[in-house]
């Protein structure tokens, strides 16, 4: 072979030994990063940051060009990924301006987790400040049956200092409570000085549960509803810092949530029967929930509303109503964030004909007035229901109605019994006697 061509070949071979020591070219982003990583633990320097310096100094200007460009590609690609996830948590539903929750899609857990962490640590703050100031705070959560008001405050409490924070939840009331003045022995769970409590149900079974479920009387009721106000404008003149949730739910949302309870046996304890029996009394609720707002949401004491169809969404936002109800020390508004106009509001945003409202007219509309599209969903919830009530009466099968009883066809003799075939062959005895006495006269 001539010494040209030899020197040729060696010079291809060097050429190539030179690519093979330089940034390779990069397929995907992903392999860039891992080359990285790979030389940085190559380089055996003392700190990380040793490491960086002498692989930027290891490598040429077009090598590091060309890192750069495969790792802004990847950058892209994340953000991008990133845009359209949230695009995803924010996406309306098609069904919003006519009455169903807000929000196309559940929120994600990532996202829940960073966002409940930061608004926890900011609850840490609060009860701080409460104790240093000797507040006294009260965090009432009432809904229907399923409305997540335990799952709730577990999240307001799960992390505080549990010598400076309690949970309410009162039994029935004993004979010697029942009676007492209504309020009494709610008025011995209040806070203490540096105290914050937070009531899952509260006075308000007088005013929904009882009266629906047969548990007072009317005049009860009524006088209860005289006096909730007065009582409660006594107890923020007093000092109390009172906060009211009431956590809203859809009649099918209610429904599948009692189905989820028949189905998994670590939430089966939740299903009482008094929560069967308050499947038929739908409507029955909705007036005496309504009601209570008429006579209860003041100035003094008002209501905040949340729609918890999605749980994840309805916890984050309870916890910054009451963050931002309460100036503290070193409150952080970047981790408290925004309220959701969508699915938080006022009392008015559950009341018919009501012009004090705080919503849009989508938001009007989707609340008080029925859906356009109403048959889909009354077939649903129908179908839901019967499952519902199938599996509380032990059927095995939801979908498996039980057979009705037909009365018996009148042409159809009913069985006989033992008795009653003596009877007739007794009777037909004594008349063929008879007969036989008479043909012998």
């Amino acid at each position: 072979m001539p010494k040209d061509k030899i020197q040729e070949s060696l010079d291809r071979l060097e050429d190539k030994l030179k690519l093979d020591q330089a940034v390779p070219v990069f397929e995907t982003p992903k392999y860039a990063v891992s080359y990285i990583q790979n030389r940085l633990v190559e380089m055996k320097a003392a700190s990380p940051e040793e490491a960086a310096s002498r692989f930027y100094e290891s490598i040429s200007e077009s090598e590091r060009r060309g890192l750069f460009e495969a790792l802004l590609i990847k950058e892209a690609e994340e953000s991008g990924t990133f845009r359209k996830k949230l695009a995803a948590v924010y996406e309306l539903s098609e069904g919003y301006a006519h009455g169903d929750y807000p929000y196309k899609n559940r929120y994600p857990a990532k996202l829940y987790e960073k966002e409940l962490y930061e608004l926890q640590v900011e609850l840490l703050k609060l009860q701080e400040w409460v104790k240093s100031q000797k507040l006294r705070v009260v965090v009432i959560f009432e809904g229907r049956d399923t409305a997540g008001k335990g799952g709730t405050i577990r999240r307001f409490v799960e992390n505080l200092n549990p010598r400076g924070a309690r949970i309410v939840a009162l039994a029935k009331p004993t004979e010697a409570e029942a009676g007492q003045w209504y309020f009494q022995r709610y008025v011995a769970q209040l806070p203490n000085p540096g105290e914050m409590c937070f009531f899952d149900r509260s006075w308000y079974n007088r005013a929904v549960v009882e009266p629906v479920m047969g548990f007072c009387s009317p005049e009860e009721t009524k006088r209860f509803l005289n006096e909730v106000s007065f009582f409660e404008r006594s107890l923020v003149q007093s000092g109390i810092i009172l906060v009211k949730f009431w956590l809203s739910i859809s009649k099918e949302e209610q429904l599948r949530r009692f189905k989820e309870r028949q189905i998994n046996p670590l939430k089966r304890w939740k299903l009482s029967p008094v929560d069967i029996a308050s499947i038929d009394k739908w409507d029955a609720y909705t007036e005496a929930m309504q009601a209570m707002f008429r006579a209860s949401d003041s100035l003094d004491a008002p209501w905040t509303v949340i729609r918890n169809e999605d749980k994840r969404r309805g916890r984050l936002n309870a916890i910054r109503v009451l963050l931002q109800s309460v100036d503290y020390e070193g409150r952080n508004m970047d981790h408290v964030g925004q309220i959701d106009p969508l699915i938080v509001g006022r009392a008015a945003m559950l009341l018919p004909n009501t012009a004090n409202y705080l919503f849009t007219g989508a938001m009007n509309a989707a609340i008080v007035h029925p859906s356009l599209d109403d048959e889909e969903k009354s077939r649903r919830i129908e179908k839901l229901e019967e499952e519902v009530k199938s599996a509380v009466l032990g059927a095995t099968d939801p979908a498996q109605k039980p057979e009705k009883t037909e009365k018996a066809d009148k042409s159809e003799k009913p069985e006989k019994t033992d008795k009653a075939e003596k009877a007739e062959k007794k009777d037909k005895n004594g008349k063929a006697e008879k007969s036989e006495k008479s043909e012998k006269a």
